[in-house]
C-alpha cells in the first residue's frame, strides 16, 4: 500500500525561505546569488568561439544592414537556425552600444535568456508542487555543472532553453487551466522555433502526446483543449517570421527551407547514444543523482508515488528530450542544457529526503572541493600576478606561453574578494540541512564562475579573443582585390568580419575565384604545409598560447 509520507519529514531549518525570522533577508540573498550567476561573465570580454562568435557575427551583421529577418554571416546567407536570438541581440547592441562594448550590449541578450529561464523553472515548480519547494529548482539549475560557460555564450541553444522551460511550465498550468496553459505551451514551442528551429517544437509536441499514454488525466478533455490550443498558439507564433520573410526574400526562405527538410530521415538521424550516456552524469551533477533518489522515493509509493504531475510531466520531458539527443547526428554539450530542467523539477521532490549521510556527504564533497579550488585558483593568480605565469602552470592551461601577467583591476578583484568571503559566511557549519547543501552546492559553483569571469578574465579573453590576431592580418591585406579562404570556420569568419572588415570568397563555394591573396585556417596535425604553388606567405599568426589553429595568408606571385 502506497505511503503518504517520507522516511524523514522536513523540518522547519530545511526551508530555504521559510515564513519565519529574516525571511526578506534571505530572499533578497538568494536574488543576489541569481543575479551574480547569470550576469557575470557576460560582459567584460571579446567574442569567443564557438556558438558565442557565430551568433554575435549574425547579429552584428543584423546591426550593419538593418535587416532584421535574414540572417548573414560574414556576407553570405546563414541558413542554421532562424534569427529571433540574433535580432534581440542585434537590437541590445544598436540600443546599448554606446554604453558598453557592441558585442557586450549584444551578449546580453544570453542574460536575459538566461534570467527568462530561471524564471519560468521557478513558476513551473511551484504549479507542479506548491510553493514549499519553489527555490530549489532554480538552485539546482545553477549548481549544475554542464551549465558552466556554456550557458553565458550567445547561441541559439538558449532560445530552446527558455522553450523548452516555459513549456514545462504551460503543461503543468493546462492541468487547471487547459487554454490558459495550452497557449503557453505552443507559445514556448513558437519561440524555440523562432531561435533554434524545429527541435523544440518536436520535443514539446512529442511530450504532448506521450503524455496521453502517461495517465488518464491526460486523456481528458482538458488534456485536448489545452492541446489543440497549444498548437494553435505554435502556428500563430511561429508563422511570423516565415510570413515576413516570404515577400521580403523568399530565395532565402527557399534556402532555409530545403535544410531543414529530412531528405533522408536516416541520413539526418541516428547519432551515438552512448555519447550522451557518457556525458549525462558529469553535465548533470549533481542533479542526476538526485532526480533518481526522488524516482527510487517515488517508486516505492512515498508521498503519492510516481502517478503525480510534478512527476509524470517532467519525467515524459525528460524521456522525450534523451531520446531526441540520441538521434541527433552530431551530439554538442550545449544541446544537453534543455534536458536539465525537468531533471531539476524532478530532483527538487524529495531532497528533504534524502538520507541525511547523502546530503552531508555532497555538502562536505561541495565545500572542500570547491574550497580547495578556489584557494587553488587565487595561489595562481596571485603568483602569476608577482612572477608571471609558471610553465608549469600554462602547460596545465594547455597554453604554449608561459610568463603572463595579469593587470590589477580593482573592480573585479573586489567582486572576487566579495564573493569568497560571502561564501565563506554562507557555507559555515551552523545548521545543516539538506536544502542548505543544494544552496551550498549552488553557491560554490557560483563563487567558482565569478573568480572565472573576474580575476582570471583578462587571461581568458587573451587566449580565446581573435582580436590581436584579425587586426593583425588586416594590415597585411592587399589594398585591392579580394581575399579567397580556406577551411575557414564560421567563428573566424564571423570575427574577422567584425574586427577587419574582411569577408572572403570561399573556395569551398568559389573554387575558380581569381583573388589576389588566399587565407588558409590550419589545424593541429597540419605542421608546416608547402604554400600552394603559384602563392608566398605574407602574414601567419594565431591567437596566442593556442597551438590548435594557424592561419597563413598568401599572396599570388606575379607572373
Amino acid at each position: 500500500m502506497p505511503r503518504s509520507s517520507s522516511s524523514r519529514s522536513a523540518t522547519p531549518g530545511d526551508e530555504l525561505s521559510p515564513a519565519g525570522p529574516y525571511r526578506t533577508l534571505k530572499q533578497a540573498g538568494l536574488l543576489l546569488l541569481c543575479l551574480t550567476w547569470v550576469l557575470l561573465g557576460v560582459v567584460g570580454h571579446d567574442p569567443w568561439k564557438t556558438e558565442d562568435a557565430t551568433a554575435f557575427g549574425i547579429a552584428w551583421e543584423m546591426m550593419q544592414s538593418g535587416n532584421f529577418l535574414v540572417p548573414m554571416l560574414a556576407g553570405e546567407p546563414y541558413y542554421g537556425q532562424p534569427p529571433l536570438l540574433y535580432a534581440l541581440a542585434a537590437l541590445l547592441g544598436k540600443a546599448l552600444g554606446g554604453v558598453l562594448a557592441v558585442h557586450d550590449a549584444a551578449r546580453l541578450a544570453a542574460a536575459l535568456l538566461l534570467g527568462v529561464t530561471l524564471l519560468a523553472i521557478t513558476a513551473a515548480g511551484i504549479e507542479l508542487n506548491g510553493r514549499k519547494t519553489r527555490w530549489l529548482p532554480l538552485l539546482l539549475l545553477i549548481g549544475c555543472v554542464g551549465l558552466w560557460d556554456r550557458a553565458h555564450q550567445l547561441a541559439p541553444e538558449l532560445g530552446l532553453l527558455v522553450g523548452m522551460t516555459a513549456a514545462v511550465w504551460g503543461l503543468a498550468l493546462a492541468l487547471r487551466r487547459p487554454v490558459g496553459g495550452g497557449v503557453l505551451t505552443g507559445s514556448a514551442a513558437g519561440f524555440a522555433f523562432l531561435t533554434h528551429g524545429f527541435t523544440g517544437p518536436l520535443w514539446i509536441g512529442a511530450t504532448l502526446l506521450a503524455l496521453t499514454a502517461v495517465g488518464a488525466r491526460y486523456r481528458s478533455r482538458s488534456h485536448l483543449l489545452a492541446t489543440i490550443a497549444a498548437l494553435l498558439a505554435f502556428a500563430v507564433v511561429a508563422a511570423a517570421w516565415p510570413a515576413m520573410l516570404l515577400p521580403a526574400a523568399p530565395e532565402h526562405l527557399a534556402g532555409w527551407w530545403a535544410r531543414q527538410l529530412p531528405a533522408g530521415i536516416g541520413t539526418t538521424l541516428g547519432g551515438d547514444p552512448l555519447a550522451l550516456a557518457k556525458n549525462l552524469p558529469w553535465f548533470a551533477w549533481p542533479v542526476l543523482p538526485l532526480a533518481l533518489w526522488t524516482l527510487w522515493m517515488r517508486g516505492r509509493g512515498f508521498n503519492g508515488g510516481l502517478r503525480v504531475p510534478g512527476v509524470e510531466i517532467p519525467a515524459t520531458l525528460a524521456g522525450v528530450t534523451i531520446v531526441g539527443l540520441a538521434l541527433l547526428p552530431e551530439p554538442r554539450a550545449i544541446m544537453v542544457m534543455p534536458l536539465l530542467v525537468p531533471l531539476c523539477l524532478i530532483a527538487a521532490l524529495e531532497i528533504d529526503t534524502l538520507k541525511r549521510g547523502f546530503s552531508a556527504a555532497l555538502d562536505w564533497f561541495g565545500i572542500l572541493t570547491f574550497g580547495l579550488l578556489a584557494a587553488l585558483v587565487w595561489w595562481i593568480w596571485i603568483d602569476a600576478y608577482v612572477h608571471g605565469l609558471a610553465p608549469r602552470i600554462a602547460r596545465l592551461f594547455r597554453d604554449s606561453e608561459s610568463g603572463y601577467q595579469p593587470d590589477l583591476r580593482w573592480l573585479a578583484l573586489a567582486i572576487a574578494v566579495f564573493l569568497t568571503v560571502l561564501w565563506l559566511a554562507l557555507v559555515r557549519p551552523a545548521r545543516r540541512s539538506n536544502r542548505r547543501a543544494v544552496l551550498n552546492w549552488a553557491a560554490g559553483m557560483t563563487l567558482l564562475w565569478g573568480l572565472y569571469t573576474t580575476i582570471w578574465l583578462p587571461y581568458l579573453d587573451a587566449r580565446r579573443s581573435y582580436r590581436p590576431m584579425a587586426e593583425s592580418i588586416a594590415t597585411h591585406l592587399p589594398a585591392t582585390g579580394c581575399v579567397a579562404s580556406r577551411q575557414l570556420g564560421e567563428p573566424q569568419r564571423a570575427l574577422l568580419h567584425y574586427y577587419a572588415g574582411l569577408t572572403t570568397v570561399r573556395e569551398e563555394r568559389q573554387p575558380d575565384h581569381r583573388c589576389g591573396a588566399l587565407l588558409v585556417q590550419y589545424g593541429r596535425v597540419d605542421r608546416d604545409p608547402a604554400a600552394p604553388t603559384g602563392w608566398t606567405v605574407a602574414w601567419e599568426g594565431r591567437r596566442r598560447g593556442d597551438e590548435n589553429e594557424r592561419f597563413v595568408l598568401y599572396q599570388k606571385v606575379a607572373p
